[in-house]
């Protein structure tokens, strides 16, 4: 389970701090902007649900998975496009919702088939 947890830890690193780098160092004007776009309302959503899924599997020790991975995106966006940038807030908080909703509904999924 550990190694889950690391697997993890490192997917969440490369998705919110990795992809931020890329996106700001290999992708230049008009479509850099369209980059951030794909990240902001496509990879970054889905692989929040995803996190959130796969942390429902067991919420009494995966909990934080959802949390650091909200807390590195804000990090990330801070040190790659603007620090201290409130919106870039907004959009942790959104993410931090899909991925706690997500691990809820998984929660309740895997609690509804064990019965």
């Amino acid at each position: 389970m550990k190694k889950n947890i690391i697997l993890w830890l490192a997917a969440s690193a490369v998705v919110m701090l990795a992809f931020p780098w890329l996106a700001v160092t290999f992708v230049k004007g008009d479509a850099g902007m369209a980059v951030c776009f794909l990240l902001f309302f496509a990879v970054n959503p889905l692989y929040s649900v995803i996190i959130g899924a796969f942390a429902g599997k067991d919420v009494k020790r995966l909990w934080s998975l959802p949390v650091i991975s909200a807390v590195l995106f804000l990090i990330g966006t801070w040190i790659f496009f603007d620090l201290g940038e409130t919106a870039f807030i907004l959009y942790a908080a959104v993410y931090l919702v899909l991925e706690i909703a997500a691990m809820l509904i998984s929660m309740l999924i895997r609690k509804k088939t064990q019965k």
